[in-house]
């Protein structure tokens, strides 16, 4: 194998805000992250960890019980997976605090449930409650990530607009105080743990005001990047910076899937490898054991409200390659071919959207279905689109008003059955994922998963079969294709076709 890792810790990140897995999935998964490089999991459970108490109405109905989180860990640790969990305390509380009324009088601007209130003896009483939760149910953890990235509107609220107009009062000032509040309760009541935090809120404060703060002594800081295109010189200095300013251990984050786009479907592979290759080169620019670890984010929605982006076993070849390039410093042919091993893919495609080839990794029954939706939605969007006989002769205007030359309807209809069959023949898979889908994934992905499905594939499929119908109505008596083929559409102008567009949707997600 190629090189040897600069990163001692590698783990994979864990986002149940969306789509959260059932425990069965952990079963299956949690052997193939020991086997591909990992040694850690950072787990955000967001409104999935039972909360119990006064902080009860924080915990979702598809939450998961204290057993089952005891499962989790166990099964981490059969894996050899040291688990760290994360508990946002600044910073995007909206994804199951700050959006219920009950709590919202603790927002720092009243309209946004996107931040605390720094200057709510309350709220720092609610985080303490939800550290103490989390922290009972993982006794010995060794890490707590307390968030504290992008707080927006910090500073923003009546109070701290007041707070501020004293003299020597910053923002920075602000944000430190709640982070060592934080991080001080965390010592205080668990001493064996260290707390996490990401460090976008840290990078423009002045080194002495770092230093000055006591927060260095408290928490080790989590760089994170997930850009193609990161800085790799300014990252260094960053680091060069944050010792100076007296924090011990640095911490480092890449993406694997969930930063490209806050619908994304499929993860961009080649993009991924570059930005944790790069992570590589920013390791290699300081001294050795400068950067403890580095966590590959896998982040299922931009925030509690968006749609969900790349499910979890859709990312599964993305984090195979990247961790394993972690692994042994890079992404040569030898470590092409473990990775097409251990996912048992034939062929493994980095540079394009999708991988060639089937694969036995758990889950990708669920990444062949969502590539195969995909081709639908682009072989049908090619025909509406671009295809000169559709778009000079067959445009939504001409079939309102049936303003269409016959001799052009034989040029569009081919394609367009085309297209149609693959719609329905591709929802034929969908028996063989149910079996994956029904055991291992929680019942709150039921909506997110049919509304990104249908946003996804039933425009595509919807246009097409306008087009046949249209076609059908058009072109009488006598008709240029074989019989079963009119028979069929005809069948699908009368409403009674078998896989209409809502079942297909149903049928693929409505019971995930």
């Amino acid at each position: 194998m190629s090189g040897s890792s600069p990163f001692k810790m590698r783990f994979v990140h864990l986002d149940l805000k969306g789509a959260p897995p059932k425990v069965s999935y952990f079963s299956e998964i949690f052997p193939l992250f020991h086997a591909l490089g990992a040694n850690g999991l950072l787990i955000e459970y967001e409104d999935t960890f039972p909360y119990e108490g006064h902080l009860g109405l924080l915990r979702a109905q598809h939450a998961y019980s204290p057993s089952e989180v005891k499962e989790i860990l166990r099964l981490a640790t059969l894996n050899e997976l040291e688990v760290v969990p994360l508990v946002q305390t600044f910073g995007h509380m909206e994804q199951f605090v700050l959006k219920h009324e009950t709590l919202a009088h603790l927002r720092e601007v009243a309209l946004f449930p996107n931040t605390l209130n720094p200057h709510e003896a309350e709220c720092l009483a609610l985080v303490r409650a939800m550290i103490d939760q989390v922290m009972e149910l993982h006794p010995g953890a060794r890490w707590l990530h307390v968030g504290c990235d992008e707080v927006y509107y910090l500073g923003e609220g009546e109070t701290s607009r007041q707070w501020l107009q004293q003299e020597q009062n910053t923002k920075a000032k602000l944000c430190l105080s709640h982070m060592r509040a934080v991080a001080s309760h965390v010592l205080a009541q668990h001493p064996t743990t260290t707390p996490l935090v990401w460090d976008d809120m840290l990078r423009d404060i002045p080194e002495d005001q770092l230093s000055a703060s006591g927060v260095p002594q408290l928490v080790e800081p989590v760089l994170w990047d997930y850009g193609a295109d990161l800085d790799v010189h300014g990252r260094a200095l960053l680091m060069e910076k944050y010792r100076k300013s007296g924090f011990l251990r640095l911490w480092a984050a890449s993406a694997f899937k969930g930063a490209t786009g806050p619908s994304q479907a499929l993860p961009p592979i080649d993009y991924h490898l570059r930005n944790n290759l790069q992570w590589l080169q920013v390791a290699a620019c300081g001294p050795a054991d400068t950067l403890q670890g580095i966590i590959l984010t896998g982040w299922q929605r931009y925030d509690h409200f968006s749609v969900l982006c790349e499910l979890l076993p859709v990312g599964i070849p993305s984090l195979a390659i990247c961790l394993q390039s972690l692994l042994h410093g890079g992404f040569a042919e030898d470590v092409r071919a473990k990775v097409e091993n251990l996912l048992g893919t034939v062929s493994l495609e980095t540079t394009g959207l999708m991988s060639e080839g089937a694969s036995s990794f758990p889950g990708s029954d669920i990444l062949a279905l969502v590539t195969e939706g995909l081709h639908l939605r682009s072989s049908v969007d090619e025909m509406l689109q671009r295809d000169r006989y559709v778009t000079g002769w067959f445009s939504p205007y001409h079939r309102r008003r049936k303003l269409i030359h016959p001799v052009m309807i034989q040029h569009v209809q081919p394609q367009a059955l085309s297209c149609l069959g693959l719609s329905v023949s591709w929802p034929g898979g969908a028996p063989s994922c149910r079996s994956w889908r029904l055991p291992c994934i929680m019942s709150s992905t039921r909506m997110p998963w049919r509304s990104g499905w249908r946003r996804m594939c039933t425009p595509a499929w919807g246009s097409c079969r306008r087009c046949c119908r249209t076609s059908v109505r058009l072109l009488a008596p006598g008709p240029p294709w074989p019989s079963p083929a009119l028979t069929w559409v005809r069948t699908l102008e009368r409403g009674d076709f078998p896989h209409p567009c809502p079942a297909v949707s149903s049928l693929t997600f409505a019971s995930c």
